[in-house]
């Protein structure tokens, strides 16, 4: 068997697996019929994949991929605020479209386990968190700001394919919520740079308000004006 040829047998094993899991998100699935779609022995399968877990680990691997494939096609706005926002609704349609990749990345828990590749969005989150932090835009760390928002984002999306339908009230309630608690949003201050930067959060947690690129601009005038005055 050539290289070109283990490759191409390992790769329709892996889409083979992949279609019987988007087609019954959170079922089980059986290693004969994947097997049986590609024509091929059992042996070879684990040959590839070592045994069932090796499978679904593989799968889950492809799904972060596909789920960073479409978040680095998202360009950043500057406004690191706006681009959680962003990211949530991405997050939750990525979920929504990919029930059955999503319910192995997210949905699957083993205590003390978390698949290799979910670090990578992870970091993907803390990056644009560490950015809003070096900003003064977050009332707590910048991890624990990834933390909540990556918590609450799952949950939200896991509840709506339990459900079986989108729920945009629910997600963007609880979006706005995170986002107005880790930026601290909901509370008013006496000092003037502060009441600055609810402006800015304010406007970026809701940019519909004034639309993306006046709420994007407005930002950065804000924070032109705090930086003089620093």
């Amino acid at each position: 068997m050539t290289e070109n040829s283990r490759g191409d047998t390992r790769e329709r094993l892996l889409d083979a697996a992949a279609d019987l899991i988007a087609s019954s998100p959170g079922e089980d699935f059986s290693l004969r019929e994947v097997c049986d779609r590609v024509r091929v022995r059992m042996p070879t399968l684990y040959h590839f994949f070592g045994n069932k877990q090796g499978l679904v680990d593989a799968v889950v691997e492809r799904g972060f991929d596909l789920y960073l494939a479409e978040k680095g096609a998202a360009e950043p706005s500057g406004d690191p605020i706006l681009d959680l926002r962003d990211g949530w609704d991405a997050h939750v349609r990525f979920g929504l479209a990919n029930p059955g990749f999503y319910t192995l990345m997210y949905g699957k828990v083993r205590p003390g386990y978390a698949p290799a590749a979910q670090a990578r969005p992870t970091e993907l989150l803390r990056g644009i968190t560490e950015r809003a932090a070096a900003q003064g835009l977050l009332v707590v760390s910048a991890e624990q700001a990834a933390a909540h928002v990556l918590a609450t984002n799952i949950g939200v999306t896991l509840r709506q394919i339990i459900q079986g339908r989108p729920d945009s009230e629910l997600s963007a309630a609880v979006r706005d919520a995170v986002l107005a608690g880790i930026t601290g949003a909901g509370t008013a201050s006496t000092d003037d740079r502060d009441a600055v930067l609810r402006v800015a959060r304010l406007a970026s947690t809701d940019p519909s308000i004034l639309g993306r690129p006046e709420t994007s601009l407005l930002v950065e005038w804000l924070h032109r004006l705090i930086a003089a005055q620093a």
